[in-house]
């Protein structure tokens, strides 16, 4: 039986409307899940509405609005039973906080609304990244990459590679933090003094530096590599994979996808955005939700 897929819109002032249009028009797609398409009409949020029904324009404050209350209503419609899966299309953050929804991004969102402890990974064929700590300036990180935080998205990682991927026993590196992994605390001592032990502790390799690191998971070495921070993972991901990775999101009571890139509000309405990542994102999802990957709660 084909799983049903709840399916936000995102921004209406990007490119989102057009992606899913443009991807639940391939029946390679289509015929794989039945879509449940979550996306506002005005100001109210509508279930299974048509997907031209979506407004696009508005400022960004209505935008933020109208897509942080599609998250809701999809989220809740998973949780009814209604849905077995989420696929998101890309919202804007600024406008997201404008929009009354004080969340870095839809995975910090979608931990708030499932009270779950989450990781984000971006999966390809090709390589898998797992962000230990994801949207934050790059000089709060230092402080933010714990081993409590290594050791728990090491935990997240490993549950969701044998739970949804079908790997028994991962094998998961940690890239370091600093250049060379520190250079013997030359280039700072974060390696040596917190992700060395943590790794330890977690059970994972490394820390290895981050110019070796992506090559040797891409190899075949590593089933998934945990960066210490957001720009690290992701260049590497979209180095190796643009258009054909999945935003997977880790820890959740159901399956999340995204596709791999933001709003393109600049190409919004041109009829050129690539649907590619969109589709592997709903290919995944359908995937994922086809294994039982609905978690109920007791």
């Amino acid at each position: 039986m084909r799983p049903t897929i709840a399916i936000t819109l995102g921004d209406p002032r990007g490119i989102g409307p057009e992606l899913v249009v443009k991807a639940l028009a391939d029946a390679r797609i289509r015929d794989v899940f039945h879509p449940l398409i979550v996306g506002p009409t005005g100001t109210g949020v509508t279930v299974d509405e048509s997907v031209g029904a979506w407004t696009s324009g508005g400022d960004g404050r209505q935008a933020g609005r109208l897509a942080g209350r599609a998250i809701e209503r999809a989220v809740a419609l998973v949780q009814s039973g209604l849905a077995t899966g989420l696929v998101t299309a890309p919202i804007d953050k600024g406008a997201l906080l404008s929009g009354g929804y004080d969340y870095p991004g839809h995975t910090e969102m979608l931990a708030a609304l499932t009270r779950s402890r989450t990781a984000m990974m971006l999966a390809s064929d090709r390589l898998r990244v797992v962000l230990a700590t994801t949207h934050m300036a790059l000089r709060d990180v230092p402080d933010a990459v714990t081993a409590e935080v290594i050791v728990e998205t090491a935990s997240i990682t490993r549950l969701g590679l044998q739970r949804w991927f079908g790997i028994p026993d991962p094998r998961i590196a940690l890239c370091a933090l600093n250049p060379h992994g520190g250079d013997g605390g030359r280039f700072g001592r974060e390696d040596q003094a917190i992700l060395d032990p943590a790794a330890r502790t977690a059970g994972i390799a490394g820390p290895f530096p981050a110019d070796t690191v992506f090559v040797r998971a891409m190899r075949g070495e590593f089933d998934a590599v945990v960066a210490p921070y957001h720009d690290v993972g992701m260049t590497a991901i979209k180095v190796a994979s643009f258009g054909a990775a999945v935003n997977v999101t880790l820890g959740l009571p159901f399956p999340r996808t995204s596709p791999d890139h933001g709003t393109a509000v600049d190409i919004a309405g041109l009829g050129v955005a690539d649907a590619g990542s969109m589709k592997a994102a709903m290919r995944e999802c359908a995937r994922i939700a086809g294994l039982g990957g609905t978690v109920r709660s007791t």
